[in-house]
């Protein structure tokens, strides 16, 4: 997988501004501004690089008000760092290939995997399967 580099400026003309300070400020979209995704089958990708991240099969209502899945399509697709934010540790995570915040993984979802991948519906676009 090839690393996606690129400016704020290139960021900034390509995303809304939501998105752009989702994916590349590591902000938080209000919850429940984007629950209204496909129920269709289909792959969730960043909204940044158009990488694939999560299988529609693994998603879940959490009852956070943010899309919520128990495993990424690959464990290559996101990354994991510590976050310190909001004086509290959790685990954020984020696209393998340019690096935007997607949110973060909790250890409280369901089976099989016991984790709740929290995203922010801005970070993602859907593509529905062929």
């Amino acid at each position: 997988m090839d690393k996606i580099i690129k400016t704020d400026a290139e960021w900034r003309e390509q995303l809304s501004d939501l998105a752009f300070k989702v994916t590349r400020k590591h902000g938080t979209e209000r919850a429940g501004t984007h629950e209204n995704f496909p129920k269709d089958p289909g792959t969730y990708m960043c909204v940044c690089c158009g990488a694939p991240l999560f299988d529609q099969g693994a998603k879940f209502e959490s009852g956070t008000g943010w899309p919520s899945f128990y495993e990424p399509l690959s464990p290559e697709q996101v990354g994991e760092s510590v976050d310190r934010g909001f004086f509290m540790t959790r685990t954020e995570v984020h696209c393998a290939r340019c690096d935007a915040h997607l949110g973060h993984v909790f250890p409280d979802g369901p089976a099989p995997t016991g984790l709740r991948y929290c995203m922010n519906g801005v970070a993602l676009t859907f593509e529905p399967a062929d």
